[in-house]
């Protein structure tokens, strides 16, 4: 175990506690679940890019993502570059209209605006069943990147990072809800950014220059210096479907569109464009680089996943190491904090009140099962990391087509389509959700594409059929009041 590189990452660790403990202290009076779930709508420009990029950026673009770009080459850096429209996107579609729409409803969740729009439990209950499905996939892939940083950074076993990094991720977000997750956030935005730009530098010079380090990837594969990459894995087709993966499909997760409606006004939307277009921008293209370039420092490494936490003991000294160690682990603590945080809400607001809805006043009640199954939820993901696969990126992009291909178009037609109903919505969800399900579980790719590209067809083809049949929407769902 090396003490060294452990130490500084406590700090961080209870630093990270300190900010939950003080977003506790100031909770605002009203609404607790308005409060609990999306800090009273409070957020500022530079929070709101920090949250959303924090959330967006994972392990698997600072862990999966390097790792990749290890294994393939160069060509998965400037693959990995088509995400920088996402923040823009992002807020740019669902942005003002969504933020209005769901403070006319009260909206806590994304489920809450699905109901108010289409009025259909039914709805409801399948968009939250499909949420928790495969968040636990996507969550499991965070705990499993913050036990690998432990493992190889620290030199602590698997299992017990797990449990270290699990239970202080269930405890804290427990804890401080919406408004200790966003804080997190904002200082775990500084912290990457910072961590990825020293990191880089200190990987091109323990290879001995860009240029040297080029010259040794050639001589290890002349496709790791290749737009087709290693493999040859990086045809047209794919990196196509990867875009509408990773950057356009990005519009429909559940996550980040709760970040969406937390804001405090339009100023802090055009800020949190900006800032975040460029935060994206920097950690993709720092982290991803490093990892390729990883492979001229360590042209050996077995499990590509290990390529970042190796790099960092191998190219920082040991106390910095620990330091910039809290770079990934604060985008891993993020997105968690942000998905188990929804989850959490799905679970109360949408399922427990849905069957209660008497219990809605009871808020003592509510607070105290609202933060038992936020923790409750991060021990049961706990489990589900004890046994992880070899590159956690695949699981990652996996979760994240399912919520892609179950919410997108349901989401955007609900906001944009006057005559969007809840049979097209519905009709929607199945196709989407059974077709990316079969696709991605025979890993059938139709002419080259990701499953997420027929499975979002689909599901649109099925929107407008099933939008024939269904009662007409409510005039008043999308109009000014």
């Amino acid at each position: 175990m090396q003490i060294e590189v452990l130490l500084p990452l406590i700090a961080y660790l209870l630093l990270v506690f300190g900010l939950s403990v003080y977003a506790y202290t100031r909770r605002q009076q009203g609404n607790f679940l308005t409060e609990y779930f999306l800090g009273n709508r409070s957020m500022g420009g530079f929070v709101l890019a920090m949250t959303l990029t924090a959330t967006y950026i994972s392990a698997s673009s600072f862990i999966g993502g390097p790792g990749a770009a290890y294994k393939f080459g160069l060509g998965w850096v400037l693959l990995a570059m088509i995400q920088l429209p996402a923040v823009w996107l992002s807020l740019g579609v669902l942005g003002k209209k969504f933020a209005i729409l769901a403070r006319r409803y009260n909206a806590v969740t994304l489920n809450d605006m699905l109901f108010a729009r289409y009025q259909s439990r039914l709805l409801v209950w399948l968009a939250s069943l499909s949420l928790l499905v495969a968040f636990l996939g996507a969550m499991t892939v965070q705990f499993i990147g913050g036990a690998r940083l432990l493992e190889t950074a620290a030199g602590i076993p698997y299992d017990t990072g797990l449990l270290i990094f699990g239970i202080s991720i269930a405890l804290y977000t427990a804890f401080g809800g919406f408004r200790a997750s966003v804080l997190n956030d904002a200082m775990q935005g500084l912290v990457m950014l910072l961590g990825t730009i020293l990191l880089l530098f200190a990987v091109i010079h323990a290879a001995g220059g860009l240029h040297t380090a080029i010259d040794k990837l050639q001589q290890i594969d002349p496709k790791l210096v290749s737009v087709h990459g290693g493999d040859d894995v990086l045809s047209l087709p794919f990196m196509a479907s990867f875009w509408i993966l990773v950057c356009f499909g990005v519009i429909g997760l559940p996550h980040t569109a709760v970040r969406c409606i937390s804001y405090k006004d339009s100023k802090a939307v055009h800020r949190g464009i900006v800032l975040g277009t460029i935060v994206v921008a920097v950690l993709m293209l720092g982290m991803h680089l490093a990892g390729a370039l990883g492979r001229a420092v360590l042209p050996d490494l077995k499990i590509p996943d290990q390529v970042i936490p190796t790099l960092m003991i191998t190219v920082l000294p040991p106390y910095a190491a620990g330091i910039f160690l809290a770079a990934p682990m604060a985008a891993i603590m993020s997105t968690i904090n942000a998905q188990l945080l929804q989850s959490s809400a799905t679970i109360v607001k949408d399922l427990y009140l849905g069957i209660k809805p008497d219990q809605l006043a009871n808020e003592r009640k509510l607070k105290r099962f609202s933060s038992w199954a936020t923790f409750v939820l991060g021990l049961l993901v706990l489990l589900a990391a004890w046994r992880p696969p070899e590159m956690i990126i695949w699981l990652n992009l996996l979760a994240f087509g399912g919520l892609e291909a179950v919410f997108l178009w349901p989401l955007v037609l609900g906001l944009y389509w006057e005559r969007a109903n809840a049979t097209g919505a519905l009709s929607s969800m199945i196709v989407g959700a059974v077709c990316y399900t079969l696709l991605a579980s025979i890993d059938l790719h139709i002419a080259g594409l990701h499953p997420i590209v027929p499975s979002l067809s689909l599901s649109l083809l099925a929107f407008y059929i099933g939008n024939k049949f269904g009662s007409p929407a409510r005039e008043t769902a999308l109009k000014p009041s």
